[in-house]
């Protein structure tokens, strides 16, 4: 017997009242439960029909629209609503923004439950559009449809792709003609690429049969004009992929690092693979304050430069540095964030778990002329002990940047037991930082917040504050 069919609901006449979690659109459902909608912005008045029913909430599409929202704008992007990537692009900027203040502050209200000062304005992006230095994107031999193709029953001799997974999808790549988030020449290469190997037979990867020369590619820009092209090879054709790599290099003399790996593994990350450079060098340079940061395939680097620079500069602020304290950098990637601090503090100790990102912190304080930061490799909650801080000294000031699921309790337990006089918590995800500071509370107040918008046209929001030690 077949599965009963959930029954499709349509919910007329319904507003959508506030902007949700993960970019999705809030609206109230007659019988009370919420209804999560994507596509739609806060004001829009819909009809909805129902494709998913649980004891709390439904999830809908927007089938009719009554009224539209004054907040709404026209996308600039062909690829909008079909590609999942920029899901706020139908809203004004000024409004994302809005919501993403929001966002921080429920959290640290609601999560938190926190006693908070007045925040500082929400520093938003002034480039909304093609701001990323850092984009990839996998190529498929079977391409998404879009509904007018499956229509037509027209027959497609080229089902090959390169652009962005379908939500949900990991088989279906959309493919994409113009991105607006990298700035050129990442759009031309791409496309130049698609059709220099549709035109010489270059085949595109299967993901369900695992074949196919062409996996994926990432495209590194930086402030400097200096450009990283990697490409991903699945078979091992020395042929193809010399091909591929000469005209890419004779196409685009401006590519800087021109690099690409052969990966027969299950999945495409590239971390445990041996990366072949075939023409520049292996990183290219990000210039900020007068530092260079070199980035390499693997590094860690803030994907929005010119916002990371505020970020940094937010932070640097808020830690109230005047030359005498001694720094602990807690999570420091690469240490950008401990170069930029160190010409205010008196010394600036950096831990982070990745070898490589250490190795390149170190590279990069050389090369910067930077003598006092020190850079030690280790996972956190085991690294950060009282050992650690008997060797290297008791900190006044600790900056955290964790990764997304925040700080490891026994980390917060740490901070708590040594107790610097400040503790400077960056963040891109304020539900796992609000956590982190109910946690903190008993012994730190919350003196300044302000979120910083690094991911204008997404939901995406960053957020520093500063807690100081209660007297």
């Amino acid at each position: 017997m077949g599965r009963k069919k959930t029954d499709k609901i349509v919910f007329e006449n319904v507003k959508v009242l506030d902007a949700g979690a993960k970019g999705v659109s809030v609206a109230k459902a007659p019988d009370g439960k919420v209804i999560f909608i994507p596509n739609v912005v806060p004001g829009d008045v819909v009809d909805v029909q129902t494709f998913k029913k649980r004891k709390a909430y439904y999830e809908g599409k927007a089938v009719n629209f009554h009224e539209f929202s004054e907040h709404r704008i026209d996308p600039i992007c062909e690829h909008f609503g079909v590609c999942g990537g920029c899901k706020w692009q139908n809203m004004k900027y000024e409004q994302q923004l809005f919501y993403k203040n929001q966002e921080v502050f429920n959290h640290l209200k609601r999560i938190g439950k926190v006693e908070l000062p007045e925040f500082e304005p929400i520093l938003g992006s002034k480039e909304q559009f093609f701001y990323r230095n850092k984009m990839e994107f996998g190529f498929s031999s079977s391409r998404w449809m879009t509904q007018e193709e499956i229509d037509s029953e027209a027959k497609l001799d080229n089902k090959n792709a390169v652009g962005f997974h379908i939500p949900k999808m990991w088989d279906k790549i959309l493919d994409i003609k113009k991105c607006h988030l990298q700035q050129d020449p990442s759009n031309d290469i791409r496309n130049e690429i698609r059709r220099f190997a549709n035109e010489n037979g270059l085949t595109f990867f299967n993901p369900r049969e695992n074949h196919g020369l062409l996996r994926t590619f990432m495209i590194r820009t930086a402030s400097t004009g200096e450009i990283m092209v990697l490409i991903q090879f699945y078979d091992n054709d020395k042929k193809g992929i010399e091909l591929m790599m000469n005209f890419l290099s004779e196409r685009f003399p401006e590519i800087t690092s021109l690099q690409y790996v052969i990966n027969q593994k299950a999945n495409d990350t590239i971390y445990d693979q041996d990366i072949i450079l075939f023409k520049g060098r292996d990183y290219i340079l990000e210039e900020m304050e007068g530092l260079n940061f070199s980035i390499n395939a693997k590094s860690f680097y803030q994907t929005n430069s010119a916002q990371a620079y505020e970020l940094y500069s937010i932070t640097r602020d808020f830690a109230g540095l005047t030359g005498n304290e001694l720094v602990y950098d807690l999570y420091t990637g690469t240490g950008t964030i401990a170069q930029f601090v160190s010409k205010k503090a008196k010394k600036v100790i950096g831990v982070e778990a990745v070898p490589e990102a250490i190795a390149d912190a170190k590279e990069n304080a050389k090369r910067n002329n930077i003598t006092n930061c020190e850079f030690f490799v280790g996972d956190m909650k085991n690294v950060f002990n009282d050992e650690f801080i008997k060797t290297h000294g008791h900190p006044d000031v600790i900056i955290t940047d964790p990764p997304r699921d925040g700080m490891h309790a026994d980390v917060v337990g740490q901070i708590l037991k040594i107790a610097p006089e400040k503790v400077v918590y960056v963040s891109c995800n304020s539900a796992t930082q609000a956590r982190d500071l109910a946690l903190m509370d008993g012994m730190y107040k919350v003196t300044r917040v302000r979120p910083v918008d690094m991911f204008p046209q997404t939901h995406h929001v960053e957020n520093v504050v500063l807690l100081e030690k209660r007297k």
